[in-house]
């Protein structure tokens, strides 16, 4: 898959490929759905991950991956990319009671030949996103400001967060940036950069066992990751963990999400809605080795949150 080749090459190891994908192309505006809650008129799951607006956001035939809404739940952004292709964000916007059909955002006007990963900050004013070159090559965090119905131009983030090579940044909320950083090929991290005042002017590293695509809840009481499965050393496919906050800001081990989330299939990309209702993730069970988009009820946290962590 083009968009992560640096990350394997970096990395040798495939399982941290990303991506998503799902049902078949084709949709017009008019047979996209009429809205019947935020989420495209699709019934909310409960503990048993469900497909995402399949053929409308879920496309066979291409991955899509690091999904984020708008705080009111009337916008999305997500990547997309055939097998091979070039990485686009793309987007839809609640207009009256339908959801737009989706369209590339292409934030940096060709400045950069790939964008991936948007995360729509909470206040909705800011995307945060992830650029780089077509040889794959200097990813770093752009962004982009609300102007009005548009966005400004895109701009590289000013802070040390970009002196590494870095993908799939996403905020708490109270601005405190996370994401992975890749230094070289033994030292995967992640990261976080506390907001100052707007700016991100110092870098800390998250003192985790393990992970990648690391997710912060909005209020921070846990952190959510993917890994190779290490509850069974003969499977190579990726799960979701949680991490939970300790009184001392420290973190717990990770905890596999089970059987109710993760599959022998891999899990990747999780990420949490504004709201914090529900978990969003990608699952490669699609012929070809694709990924498709899932959603399932953010309680499946809770059943695995240790006795000493209940609210």
């Amino acid at each position: 898959m083009r968009n992560y080749n640096f990350i394997v090459a970096l990395l040798a190891l495939s399982v941290f490929l990303i991506a998503c994908t799902s049902k078949k192309q084709g949709s017009k505006d008019s047979n996209l759905p009429t809205i019947e809650n935020p989420y495209f008129g699709q019934k909310a799951p409960g503990l048993t991950p469900k497909l995402f607006a399949p053929g409308v956001i879920s496309l066979n035939g291409r991955y899509e991956y690091g999904i984020s809404f708008s705080p009111d739940l009337d916008e999305v952004y997500y990547s997309g990319n055939k097998k091979g292709g070039v990485a686009d964000i793309y987007f839809s916007k609640l207009e009256g009671k339908k959801w737009t059909h989706p369209k590339k955002a292409n934030f940096t006007k060709g400045e950069k030949e790939e964008e991936m990963q948007p995360f729509v900050s909470f206040n909705g004013n800011t995307i945060y996103f992830v650029a780089y070159n077509a040889d794959n090559t200097d990813s770093k965090i752009w962004y982009v400001n609300r102007l009005g119905d548009s966005w400004s131009d895109a701009k590289r983030l000013e802070s040390p967060i970009n002196n590494d090579e870095i993908f799939y940044q996403n905020q708490a909320k109270n601005g405190d940036l996370f994401y992975t950083n890749i230094t070289d090929i033994r030292n995967i991290k992640i990261n976080y950069a506390p907001n100052k005042n707007g700016k991100y002017p110092e870098v800390h590293e998250v003192d985790i066992d393990f992970g990648i695509h690391a997710f912060i809840a909005p209020s921070q009481e846990y952190l959510l990751v993917n890994a190779r499965n290490k509850e069974d050393k003969t499977r190579k496919d990726n799960d979701i963990y949680v991490c939970f906050k300790e009184k001392d800001g420290t973190w717990t081990k990770p905890i596999n999400l089970g059987d109710s989330v993760n599959s022998t299939f891999g899990e990747t990309c999780p990420s949490i809605t504004p709201d914090g209702k529900y978990l969003f993730f990608s699952r490669y069970n699609e012929e070809g080795g694709l990924s498709n988009i899932y959603w399932v009820s953010a309680e499946v946290i809770n059943k695995v949150r240790p006795v000493d962590f209940k609210k």
